[in-house]
């Protein structure tokens, strides 16, 4: 009698041991790109690949002559002289081409809405909304807030603004009216597009009443445009305020797109974190969408004419900007837009949003398969997924098991998976599988993509071949960040001179292996000093979701009198798992089996939920304040502030382990 095929949890244990995952023959055969000579050919030659790419990819109102301007670097200047219409390359140019009734959108409401939108569609509203915008003094260089929910709305006022040349600079929606005013202060913004109300979960929050006590005083801002989409209360000031609809009807239907410098700005964009003060993120033109058209194209495997393409990401960031809106529309595909949250009404709602709209690309975020993970595979098994081909995920390194499930449970291990690396300042991804062609490994972002140049360095600047060190960038790139808006000794002094005017610092570690695959291990300021060894929290958070009844894992570095900082773990547990105290020292205990003694956490404390942002970012700053007893703080940004108090509940109640001599020995 033979013995049945391990499945699920089993079925993911034995994967562990499999070293790589290359892709199938029959996806190989398919892929756009399935020529490894592609990175040599790359290589040798940068400027000429990133030059064919914008060529091949884009339309050119004046063709550019010049590519690469490293004149006064690190202020790189890419394709000057060229000038083009990002509007016009995401709407005009396939309406032209007779694709005008493809579907742009497949936008789906948390209640269930539906509405399906057209290029030839939004190109009508996108120029009357420019229009609409001309007419109320916005133009050229004018910077334009954008403080919208996930409806197609936000769409057309991204395209309308870079159809005139008016830098917009979006808001994510689940900051505070406070970080609105902030952000629109320190840009001058001009007018502001936003919306009478928000939903989320069933509930409807005003949203343009809250704006109107932060941004009253604002000189700067003349005109607030209002999006009627939650029938909440709005009150409108007379001579400023219009609503989204009247704009619209009162418009000239034709705007021509404005030709823009190659350098001109096409948006702003505020990170968010734990520092006090944003960043202002400037991207351009030619070389923004030269990168996001190029890397949606090849990372992906896109084919417009068969794809359906959705990234879970909100617009309010760099992802939901590259990915959601530009790199899709500039390569004319159809894409979902989701407005709510991944478990409601309920905990299947993507998985049935994938059937419905037989989604072949999937990309989102490690904490949000872990979240799902938690949930139980039978949400995703309610639903017909044959339809996905292709998985993706960004914004943090995933741990294996989490790649293991999303490979398994969600694609059947049918799927490649692009685990994605990239930043808000770099524009598109940088290090990435090439699916047709590159063995995965899970956890690994694989190697640089072709045309970009990445290198490990140690401390005093010294290159890495293989082993741990930090990551840098060694050769400019289209995509890259320009400067921070109006701080450009920030720009340099955060960027540029820890190795060097031509080596871009990113701020994150990482580890090389001998097949030259790149292990991303967070950010460098994420690492714990224990008694003078220096431990990664990725790398302890790997350890213990690693564990089978470990859902989820947020580790921070806690001040100890013995030992300098001491490892604090914020564990999720799986469905069904008692918390018991002997589980605590059992999960001790795997973490040293696992990386050693030194990485053993010295508390761990029980959690339903740890804070995040309605992104999925986990905020560690704020676990830090908890766990050496400070207040946190705001907390307007957090998908759900209520997590602080329970959290703050378990830790003075946590049992900790007894003092004592620090562990020495190779950790």
């Amino acid at each position: 009698m033979s013995t049945p095929a391990p499945q699920g949890e089993d079925r993911i244990e034995l994967l562990l041991a499999t070293p790589d995952f290359p892709p199938s023959a029959a996806f190989a055969a398919q892929a756009e790109v399935a020529d490894a000579a592609i990175y040599e050919r790359a290589a040798v030659d940068p400027d000429t690949w990133w030059a064919d790419q914008a060529r091949q990819r884009l339309d050119w109102d004046t063709p550019f002559t010049e590519v690469l301007d490293d004149s006064d670097a690190p202020f790189y200047r890419w394709f000057a002289d060229g000038t083009l219409n990002v509007s016009y390359n995401c709407l005009d140019r396939h309406v032209e081409a007779g694709l005008g009734d493809r579907v742009a959108f497949h936008w789906h409401g948390e209640e269930g809405e539906q509405r399906d939108l057209t290029y030839a569609e939004l190109l009508a509203d996108v120029q009357r909304l420019a229009n609409g915008l001309k007419a109320r003094g916005v133009g050229k260089g004018d910077v334009v807030g954008i403080y919208l929910p996930m409806i197609p709305e936000v769409v057309v006022a991204m395209l309308a603004c870079a159809r005139i040349g008016a830098p917009h600079n979006v808001v994510f929606g689940g900051f505070s009216p406070t970080a609105v005013r902030e952000r629109l202060e320190v840009s001058a913004a001009k007018a502001l597009i936003t919306a009478d109300g928000g939903r989320r979960k069933g509930k409807t929050v005003p949203v343009k009443q809250a704006v109107d006590e932060a941004v009253d005083d604002l000189a700067s801002l003349q005109t607030i445009v209002v999006v009627r989409s939650a029938d909440a209360p709005c009150p409108m000031r007379a001579g400023r305020d219009v609503w989204y609809h009247d704009l619209l009807a009162g418009a000239d239907p034709h705007c021509p797109a404005e030709p823009m410098e190659a350098e001109h700005p096409l948006f702003l964009l505020y990170s968010s974190g734990s520092t006090a003060k944003p960043k202002g993120i400037v991207h351009t033109t030619g070389g923004y969408l030269t990168g996001v058209a190029t890397t949606t194209a090849t990372v992906f495997d896109l084919d417009p004419e068969r794809d359906v393409f959705w990234c879970t990401a909100d617009v309010g960031w760099i992802t939901g900007h590259s990915y959601v809106v530009y790199g899709p529309m500039a390569n004319g595909c159809t894409s979902v837009i989701y407005e709510g949250a991944p478990d409601y009404p309920d905990k299947d709602i993507w998985w049935d949003i994938v059937e419905r709209y037989r989604v072949s690309i999937f990309y989102t975020a490690p904490t949000a398969i872990r979240a799902c993970m938690k949930w139980g595979a039978q949400y995703p098994a309610k639903h017909d997924l044959s339809s996905l081909r292709l998985l993706g995920t960004v914004g943090e390194p995933i741990n294996p098991k989490a790649w293991l499930w999303y490979h398994t449970v969600i694609g059947a291990e049918r799927c490649p998976i692009v685990d994605t690396w990239w930043q808000t300042e770099t524009g598109s991804i940088m290090i990435s599988p090439l699916p047709g062609l590159t063995a995965t490994k899970p956890g690994s972002a694989t190697r640089p993509l072709p045309g970009v140049s990445a290198a490990l360095f140690d401390e005093a600047g010294g290159p890495i071949e293989q082993g741990s060190g930090v990551l840098v960038l060694t050769r400019p790139w289209p995509s890259m960040l320009r400067t921070l808006y109006k701080d450009p000794d920030r720009f340099v002094q955060t960027y540029f001179s820890q190795f060097g005017p031509g080596v871009y610092f990113v701020g994150d570690g990482a580890r090389r292996d001998e097949d030259g695959y790149f292990w991303i291990t967070g950010r460098i300021d994420d690492v714990i000093n224990v008694s003078g060894h220096r431990l990664s929290t990725a790398e302890i958070e790997s350890a213990l979701v690693a564990h089978p009844v470990v859902a989820e894992a947020a580790v921070i570095a806690a001040s100890d009198e013995l030992t300098g900082q001491s490892i604090v773990a914020y564990v999720t547990l799986r469905a069904g798992t008692a918390a018991e105290p002997a589980l605590k020292e059992a999960l001790r205990q795997h973490v040293a089996e696992r990386i050693g003694k030194l990485a053993r956490p010295k508390r761990i404390i029980w959690a339903d939920d740890v804070p995040k942002t309605r992104s999925g970012k986990i905020m560690r700053r704020l676990l830090r304040d908890i766990a050496e007893g400070r207040d946190p703080g705001d907390a307007t940004t957090l998908r759900d502030a209520s997590v602080l108090t329970k959290l703050q509940q378990a830790t003075a109640q946590v049992d900790q382990v007894p003092a004592g001599a620090p562990e020495t020995g190779n950790a």
